[in-house]
């Protein structure tokens, strides 16, 4: 597999200040409770607060962008709004056109909700042909692949303090 992920960043950057949501799927839990450790632990390297890092869940991958768009809605209607939301979703391929469909559908609407929030909406789905995959890309599979939640908590921080 050629997957690199985030590589390094141009910066270290001060996320200190920042309050991050992250909302992920029940569906996978294996793969989705390594993904969201990984993007924690990389949230907190770079500085963020524990107590400033939200983290909620939602039944399915389908269910995660307008799960999004509520869970940064209601943070900030308690006067505690996010600087950025990680969505995190695992959808592996089964026998049946259902997987192209979530696929495509969750992509376009996560991708929307970065324009509609004004806030950066970092893709957490993976999106995988077998289970060794999914397995592999959230670390689970030792010398195979990293952890891609450390990318995505890396790129919420990142997003969140370069351009405001």
């Amino acid at each position: 597999m050629a997957v690199k992920g985030l590589g390094e960043v141009d910066q270290k950057y001060d996320g200190s200040n920042l309050r991050i949501g992250i909302l992920h799927a029940r569906w996978n839990k294996k793969i989705i409770d390594a993904l969201v450790e990984g993007a924690v632990k990389r949230l907190q390297e770079f500085g963020v607060k524990p107590e400033n890092i939200i983290v909620e869940t939602v039944p399915g991958s389908f269910e995660l962008p307008y799960g999004s768009k509520l869970f940064v809605e209601k943070q900030k209607r308690l006067g505690k709004p996010l600087d950025a939301v990680i969505p995190i979703g695992v959808l592996i391929k089964g026998s049946t056109m259902h997987f192209e469909y979530i696929c495509d559908s969750t992509t376009h609407q996560l991708m929307k909700l970065n324009f509609e929030l004004d806030i950066p909406v970092i893709f957490g789905v993976l999106t995988c042909l077998t289970e060794e995959q999914a397995e592999a890309r959230a670390g689970l599979i030792e010398g195979k692949m990293h952890n891609h939640g450390e990318d995505w908590g890396a790129a919420a921080v990142e997003m969140a303090v370069k351009f405001n």
